[in-house]
């Protein structure tokens, strides 16, 4: 698998695209769910995901809290907030399909964070417990809120409306602009505890040894 794919597959977990795309969901939920605290569920599912992640993260940078014998410094945010989210945007946008399209809409939202993880692994941006970690997470969320909404009815999307919802995670996308989380996680991390520098997955690593 090329480089660029890789990175093309590790920028569906990015906060650049994954928090414009998730406003734009809770509109939609807003708009074409019967269900009107579906809404309030689907910001609850996502915001959880970004401060279970950020506390993990910060938890390791500030104080070093983390395990060497599974390598694990946080959970993976692509990982978690890739499975938090694309599961329900492919449900979303199938609401009106049939049975079985939207069994496999739902479905490919699942595989999506699986190859956001494996890239994540691959370009060695995290370890297996990290990616699993965040994967869990995401999953566990995502799949909450589904069955939260098991009896909510969707309405469907015209093409134009479709080409509309998807112009802005599309031209994100292209752009491939990312996030900065990380740094900012480590500059609050290294404020919070009072510390010089963040702490570094070697340090980690050399402190079992």
């Amino acid at each position: 698998m090329s480089w660029h794919i890789l990175h093309i597959l590790t920028y569906f977990g990015d906060s650049m695209l994954l928090i414009p795309t998730a406003v734009i969901m809770a509109i939609l939920i807003t708009w074409k769910n019967s269900d009107r605290r579906a809404v309030w569920y689907w910001m609850l599912a996502f915001c959880a995901a970004g401060v279970i992640v950020s506390l993990s993260k910060i938890a390791f940078l500030g104080f070093g809290i983390g395990s060497s014998r599974f390598n694990f410094t946080g959970i993976s945010g692509h990982s978690a907030m890739s499975a938090t989210l694309w599961p329900v945007m492919l449900w979303l946008l199938s609401g009106r399909l049939s049975g079985f399209w939207r069994a496999f809409s739902v479905g490919f939202g699942y595989l999506i964070p699986l190859m956001v993880g494996m890239s994540r692994l691959i370009l060695n941006y995290h370890s297996e417990s990290e990616v699993i970690s965040g994967l869990f997470l995401g999953f566990t969320l995502s799949t909450a809120f589904l069955v939260s909404q098991r009896r909510a009815e969707l309405k469907g999307f015209s093409i134009g409306q479709l080409c509309i919802v998807l112009l802005l995670p599309l031209l994100l996308i292209s752009d491939g602009r990312t996030a900065t989380t990380q740094q900012f996680l480590q500059r609050l991390s290294v404020q919070i505890a009072g510390i010089d520098h963040a702490w570094t997955r070697a340090e980690l690593l050399k402190v079992s040894q």
